[in-house]
């Protein structure tokens, strides 16, 4: 473990990850965030634009993760759920655009699924968090 609190696992002869980890090494306060999709805290959708439900579900997740006095930078894991993952590939300068002005240049592990559909018929994406709050951190 290195002296930061999370280490990005990347083996050197692989080409570089973009946007992503491999992996990510971590010790503290463990922080899981269910699913959570692109309405806003009334439980209403704001909009159908794929993009646009990615920036509101990235910052719900900011919002669970306070909570828990953890910040963006925390984060060690996300798993997205999409039901057209071309909507995710034709949008993703949008979705860069919205993930850098709402969790940073911070790349935890992730992962990205395509789904025939979510439990919320207007959602086009879910995304589960994991968060890890260094040990020096959550001493309160």
């Amino acid at each position: 473990m290195s002296d930061r609190a999370h280490e990005i696992l990347h083996p050197a002869h692989w080409k570089p990850a973009v946007g992503y980890a491999n992996g990510i090494a971590a010790r503290g306060r463990m922080v899981f965030c269910g699913g959570l999709i692109g309405w806003n805290a009334q439980q209403e959708f704001e909009t159908d634009d794929f993009a646009g439900q990615v920036a509101q579900t990235l910052r719900n997740i900011v919002a669970v993760l306070a909570e828990a006095g953890a910040r963006p930078e925390h984060l060690v894991r996300l798993t997205w759920y999409v039901t057209d993952k071309r909507a995710y590939l034709d949008g993703l300068r949008d979705i860069g655009r919205a993930y850098r002005g709402i969790i940073g240049r911070h790349y935890p592990a992730m992962a990205l699924v395509q789904v025939v559909a979510l439990v919320e018929d207007r959602a086009l994406v879910e995304i589960e968090a994991t968060a890890v709050i260094p040990e020096e951190e959550g001493r309160s």
